[in-house]
């Protein structure tokens, strides 16, 4: 993998505020889904090491709570801008790991950024409420808090925004945060946190534990300490998370699979609609969470619909082997 600032790329996980490797030794090995090459490793971390990574979230709760909204904002948009100015490196790791095009990937670097950006102005307006009060000698006032340390667990498809979605978000309302990347995908989420730490994040309060995913749940779900938990992907594996996250009150948001139609009605520019479920379709491979599972077109227009729709899939493949034809010739 060639990269103009190769120390964005890392094989060792980051907790409580040092690169370090697994206790135990073990590491688990990255293929590039392309090639099926060996990309690199990175450790196993366990119960132990989440355990450190949450007490070391706990203990700089305060201080970074007690910031001033501004510097938490000064600080995400340090790190915003160390993302842009790195877009291309990030991209590169994004799509040798994941497998994405690197255009796509660039696009993803750049969105993901975009949330820091928006989290980082956010920071800044975390305002309370005046309420009117039913008697004469009193005021009700709501003033917002940081809710403490918040663990994260995201998924392989968009490796870096679903990352920043998250982490953005918990780091302006002044909560440190544990971060659990896609065992397919870590390489992009240490990236993201050395940068996040150049930026000014201290390393104690923003996590990324590495490995085996039962342990590392194990001890996020047992910890009192743990006060919030995102998770992004499938509908069973949040259900089962719900569940765990329940027992000690853990406050919980999820993202999980969709249900996503693609409508055709009889009014519709079928020129437009078959643009539009080819990237709704095929955008990262169909791997996205609002990824067509099923078209339902008007019986008026359905048969013009099916007849461009696979012209249009004709000439795509049709490129596609021209393309590769002429990368692979003498």
């Amino acid at each position: 993998m060639s990269l103009h600032n190769i120390d964005l790329f890392h094989e060792q996980a980051f907790v409580a505020g040092h690169w370090r490797s697994a206790a135990n030794g073990e590491v688990s090995t990255i293929i590039n889904p392309a090639t099926q090459a060996r990309i690199g490793s990175v450790p196993a971390l366990g119960k132990q090491e989440t355990q450190q990574a949450i007490t070391a979230a706990a203990q700089a709760w305060p201080a970074w709570r007690a910031r001033p909204a501004k510097e938490r904002a000064d600080i995400l948009k340090a790190w915003f801008r160390l993302i842009i100015g790195r877009a291309d490196d990030l991209a590169r790791i994004l799509t040798t790991e994941q497998g994405k095009p690197l255009a796509e990937a660039r696009t993803e670097i750049l969105y993901a950024a975009s949330f820091v950006e928006w989290f980082a102005e956010e920071a800044r307006r975390i305002d309370g409420v005046t309420i009117p009060s039913p008697y004469a000698d009193a005021r009700i006032v709501v003033s917002k808090q940081s809710i403490g340390v918040v663990a994260a667990i995201t998924p392989w498809n968009f490796p870096a925004a679903m990352i920043t979605r998250k982490v953005a978000a918990a780091l302006a309302a002044g909560c440190p945060c544990v971060l659990k990347p896609a065992p397919e995908t870590p390489f992009t989420a240490l990236a993201l946190v050395d940068l996040a730490v150049r930026a000014g994040v201290p390393g104690d309060v923003f996590s990324v534990v590495t490995g085996d995913a039962a342990e590392i749940g194990e001890a996020i779900f047992a910890s009192p300490l743990v006060r919030k938990f995102t998770f992004t992907g499938s509908t069973p594996v949040g259900r089962m998370l719900y569940q765990k996250a329940a027992l000690t009150l853990k406050k919980v948001s999820l993202e999980l699979g969709g249900n996503a139609p693609f409508i055709v009605f009889e009014d519709a520019d079928i020129d437009a609609a078959v643009e539009g479920a080819l990237l709704a379709k095929f955008r990262n491979a169909g791997q996205t969470c609002v990824c067509v599972n099923r078209f339902l077109v008007h019986s008026h227009v359905h048969d013009q619909f099916v007849r461009q729709f696979q012209a249009r899939i004709a000439a795509l493949r049709l490129a596609m082997a021209c393309k590769n034809a002429s990368t692979s010739g003498p």
